[in-house]
């Protein structure tokens, strides 16, 4: 279908983050956009503010009736009653990634792959090519510091995308450059086993236009067989890795300065020195290794690439420091997945280290919990203090015998204890944390503002 003959779009599930980003994208093209979302929150409070009329109830009076497009999250429960009552209404329904794919498709598109550090990294990329210059577009899984919000319009032809693997949703996307920053197993209620994850991250990469750029972690490329890399190849697709060993994009010298990390980036015909990082974790700067990539293929300058990534901010619960004193430093992170849980605690330890790590840790989804008990247990182990909250279900019943209790029961640190969302800033009062973070994907962000109106 023609977007342009598209005049009132209907969205189920608007308050998501990527939804929001799409909806923003058709108020600034002069479109009409109505929408349900389960929960009223401050993002839909923008998004009401910005002209978008939306309803909390799943009732069908509700639904306006002159709707020419239909967009839904693949999250939306199948009982959800307007869900089930659009699909036989006759009018077009397109799931978000399908919205994705039309808006991005004829553009120069800039995919963003990754089990994680997508967000993070799409964002450093649209920074980095808005400082060069570049009036790009993005959208993102996240809201950014530097420019308020997960969504920028830009007259330019390039556009970033955060290239989303649940439902296999980057499947719909045709990149002109791609990258891959990890294929760790996740989602596994979708792919079954890591092995079918895998093979949707190559699919993911055979979608590159012809002529284009993959942009992977060192050690990835394991994973692809001589065919794969030749049917890339064959295609004029230019394949480039990123990390520390002996690859075409090499990350050098690190170090840290002034409590920052500082680094030297040595790849395809550029050699940057002594950027510096305003973001915590060596993870960052890998993700920064795949802005500069995008950044020295869309021609921006060493200099701008340099005062980008010193200047650029991050997102919002994205290692958020929300209280920064010498007593007490209050970080807020959305680390939902082990390796997620690894990156964060191990750059508060770069940061702090010898002070008291304390950590709030609400666990997201019955099968994450269930496919990950183990590795959870592992990495919180590493905090000094834990609390642990139940598990917030999201769009999940139920698992039977899948509670908080089981990582509970597997750490090995003696200094935890188990709450609930109603007992949580009670119990908070016996703590005297040095470094305190909440950790989560779930509603943990609610109580951000009472923690940090409690200790401040």
């Amino acid at each position: 279908m023609r977007l342009d003959d598209v005049n009132h779009v209907y969205f189920i599930g608007i308050g998501g983050i990527g939804m929001s980003a799409i909806a923003r994208y058709f108020v600034a093209q002069g479109k009409r956009v109505t929408g349900y979302d389960k929960t009223q929150t401050v993002l839909t409070d923008h998004l009401v503010a910005e002209g978008m009329n939306i309803h909390f109830q799943d009732e069908l009076s509700f639904i306006p009736s002159d709707i020419d497009l239909i967009i839904y999250t693949p999250a939306i429960p199948k009982d959800h009653k307007g869900y089930n009552h659009l699909l036989t209404s006759g009018i077009p329904m397109m799931k978000r990634s399908e919205a994705l794919g039309l808006i991005s498709n004829g553009k120069i598109s800039v995919g963003i792959a990754g089990t994680h550090g997508k967000t993070t990294t799409s964002a450093m990329t649209t920074h980095v090519l808005k400082v060069g210059g570049i009036d790009v577009s993005a959208f993102l899984g996240g809201i950014t510091a530097d420019y308020k919000s997960n969504f920028l319009i830009g007259k330019s032809e390039v556009v970033v995308l955060e290239a989303d693997e649940y439902d296999r949703s980057f499947l719909r996307l045709s990149p002109f450059i791609a990258s891959i920053s990890s294929m760790d197993a996740d989602h596994l209620d979708i792919y079954g086993d890591s092995k079918v994850m895998v093979d949707g991250f190559k699919a993911y990469a055979a979608k590159i236009r012809d002529n284009g750029f993959l942009i992977i972690k060192e050690g990835l490329l394991d994973q692809f067989s001589i065919n794969e890399l030749m049917a890339l190849t064959n295609r004029g697709i230019s394949v480039f890795e990123f990390g520390t060993g002996d690859v075409q994009i090499q990350i050098t010298n690190i170090r840290i300065e002034q409590g920052k990390y500082v680094f030297d980036y040595v790849g395809i015909g550029h050699v940057i020195k002594d950027i510096v990082m305003s973001m915590p974790g060596k993870h960052n700067i890998e993700n920064a290794s795949v802005a500069i990539t995008v950044g020295i293929l869309n021609g921006v300058t060493h200099e701008n690439i340099k005062k980008a990534l010193v200047e650029f901010k991050g997102i919002q619960r994205r290692f958020e420091r929300i209280i920064d004193t010498k007593d007490l430093v209050f970080i807020d992170d959305y680390a939902h997945h082990p390796s997620e849980l690894k990156v964060a605690i191990d750059a508060a330890r770069t940061l702090y280290p010898n002070r008291k790590l304390t950590g709030i840790f609400q666990p997201h989804l019955y099968s994450r919990t269930r496919d990950f008990v183990d590795g959870f247990a592992e990495e919180l182990d590493k905090l000094d203090e834990v609390i642990l909250m139940d598990i917030y279900p999201a769009r999940e019943l139920p698992i039977e015998g899948v509670t908080s209790e089981r990582i509970f029961e597997r750490m090995k640190n003696q200094n935890k204890r188990l709450v609930t969302k109603e007992t949580l800033m009670d119990v908070l009062k016996s703590y005297q944390p040095e470094i305190l973070m909440t950790l989560g994907a779930g509603d943990i962000d609610t109580f951000v503002p009472k923690i940090k109106e409690f200790f401040n």
